[in-house]
C-alpha cells in the first residue's frame, strides 16, 4: 500500500509563517495615538531607546489638526517635520533649518530622500547595503528551517524519527550565518541562541564521521586478519 504524504504539517507551517508576518507588519503600521495628516509621509525614527515616526510634509506648513479635522497647508514651498514618538512625545513643527540644527545635515538628507520602501520597512533597514546582511540572515534561516523540513521528510518516509547527517550540516551552515547576522544586528538574544548551538552541531558531525570510520575499520579487520 502506497504511503500517503501528509499535507497538514506544511499547511500549518505556512499558516504560522503568515501569522507571524502579519503580526510584524501590523505592528509596524500601528500608529497608536497619532493623527495622520493627508499627504504626509512617515519615516521610522529613533532617538536613544525611544522609537516612533517622523512626519514629513512637503507641500506646505503643517499645523496640528483639530479633532476630526485635517491639517492646513499654507506655503507650498516649505517642507516641515514633526517627531512623533510612541511614548507620547510630539515635537513642535520644524522647518528644514531647525531640523538640520537638531539632527544634522546627513539625517535631513536621508529623510528627505527616503521613500516608503516596502523592503526597508519589512526588514527594518535604512540602506540598500544593509540588504546584503539581511540576505545573509535569510539564507541562514532558510538553511536552519530546511534542516527541519529534511528531517521531517526522511522521518515520514521511514515512518520513524530519523536524524540524517545532512540535518547537522544544515544546522551548522544556518547557525553560522545567523550568528554573523545577529552580531551585525547587535542582537544579544540571537547571538546567545546560536553560539552554543554551533559547537553542538560541529560535535555531532564529528561523532558521525568517527562512528563511520570505526564501522569501516570493523568491516575491514576480518579481511586483513586472514
Amino acid at each position: 500500500m502506497k504511503k500517503r504524504f501528509k499535507w497538514e504539517p506544511p499547511a500549518l507551517m505556512a499558516l504560522v509563517l503568515l501569522l507571524g508576518v502579519w503580526l510584524v507588519w501590523n505592528q509596524k503600521n500601528q500608529l497608536t495615538g497619532i493623527v495622520q495628516v493627508p499627504g504626509a509621509r512617515y519615516v521610522e525614527f529613533r532617538i536613544g531607546n525611544a522609537r516612533g515616526l517622523l512626519e514629513v510634509v512637503e507641500t506646505g506648513s503643517l499645523v496640528d489638526p483639530p479633532k476630526g479635522g485635517v491639517a492646513s497647508n499654507t506655503d507650498p514651498l516649505r517642507t516641515e517635520f514633526r517627531v512623533l514618538l510612541r511614548n507620547g512625545h510630539r515635537s513642535d513643527v520644524m522647518d528644514e533649518n531647525q531640523f538640520r540644527a537638531a539632527y544634522g545635515n546627513q539625517v535631513l538628507e536621508d529623510v528627505t530622500r527616503r521613500t516608503d520602501n516596502f523592503f526597508f520597512r519589512l526588514f527594518n533597514i535604512t540602506t540598500w547595503s544593509s540588504l546584503a546582511w539581511v540576505l545573509l540572515g535569510l539564507g541562514g534561516q532558510i538553511a536552519f528551517s530546511g534542516r527541519m523540513v529534511l528531517q521531517w521528510i526522511v522521518s515520514e518516509k521511514e515512518r520513524r524519527s530519523v536524524v540524517p547527517a545532512a540535518f547537522w550540516w544544515l544546522s551548522l551552515a544556518g547557525g553560522a550565518a545567523l550568528f554573523v547576522y545577529f552580531v551585525w544586528r547587535q542582537d544579544f538574544v540571537g547571538v546567545l541562541g546560536q553560539s552554543s548551538g554551533l559547537v553542538i552541531y560541529a560535535r555531532n558531525i564529528r561523532l558521525i564521521y568517527k562512528q563511520r570510520k570505526r564501522a569501516l575499520e570493523a568491516t575491514e579487520q576480518p579481511a586483513g586478519g586472514t
